[in-house]
């Protein structure tokens, strides 16, 4: 190897490989340097005399991104993975805490009956707190739900879901959500890994998030809105009532969809 180099990885946020330009300017902003990286996103700029420079990255359909780096004589200066995020989309709320504001959120769970038709039930009463961090990769969700107000508009049918056979409120009042890891798919789109616990007992549920952008209400409040789906089973949380009709058919099925819209107020 003649002189330096700098070498590392293109990739999404997620970790997926990106092929795009890199060009190394010195001092003066003239061209030291010029590559394509691979399929598997790796790059390689050598023949750089020792010193430092700028490095500039563009991609189809990425934000660019520029960083100083520094060459030895001699030697390759790893850079690592450089991350490049989707060029369109809505800006990412601000680092911080972001309160879930209940009155403008919603969370419905819908379950299938006797294998045709879908009953809706309304967890009306929650708190949260959303801890949005930089990168936004490594922010954070908590939320708390009040079982005992569930409302699926037939109060009988709201008494059952409150018994042993279902919820168990007065065992077990307070149903909590945790996440544990949020991966970007694209501008608008994460995947949030988290832990829900139902009735003392805990278990995986990942939430497919979708960002809606954010706003700024009557009042001078920052507001993100984001709104999300997942697939529950009911096996999963000992919530195993249930009745068979006709050739076997199961009233309740034993999977429930879960929609979810939340705004929640910077601060």
């Amino acid at each position: 190897m003649t002189g330096g180099a700098v070498a590392g990885r293109l990739a999404t946020p997620d970790g997926r490989p990106v092929t795009g330009t890199l060009t190394v300017l010195d001092a003066a902003g003239g061209q030291a340097a010029r590559a394509v990286s691979g399929a598997d996103g790796h790059f390689l700029l050598d023949g750089l005399a020792a010193g430092a420079y700028t490095l500039v990255v563009a991609a189809a359909g990425r934000q660019p991104q520029a960083a100083a780096v520094t060459v030895a004589d001699d030697e390759i200066t790893p850079l690592g993975v450089l991350e490049l995020r989707p060029q369109d989309g809505p800006a990412l709320p601000s680092p911080g805490s972001w309160m879930i504001d209940p009155q403008h959120s919603s969370i419905l769970v819908t379950a299938l009956h006797l294998g045709v038709s879908r009953i809706h039930a309304r967890l009306p009463r929650f708190t949260g707190r959303i801890e949005v961090a930089d990168p936004f990769e490594g922010s954070s969700v908590e939320v708390a739900i009040d079982p005992a107000a569930v409302d699926s508009a037939e109060p009988e049918r709201d008494a059952h879901l409150r018994s042993a056979d279902f919820l168990d409120v007065a065992r077990f009042p307070e149903i909590r959500y945790k996440s544990e890891g949020l991966r970007c798919v694209d501008a608008e789109r994460f995947e949030l890994d988290g832990v829900l616990t139902l009735k003392d007992v805990s278990a995986p549920v990942p939430l497919h998030v979708r960002y809606g952008g954010t706003a700024t209400d009557l009042e001078g409040c920052r507001r993100a809105a984001f709104s999300a789906t997942a697939e529950v089973s009911r096996d999963d949380f000992a919530i195993s009532w249930n009745q068979a009709a006709l050739a076997g058919v199961l009233a309740v099925g034993r999977t429930l969809h879960v929609e979810i819209d939340i705004q929640a107020v910077r601060g």
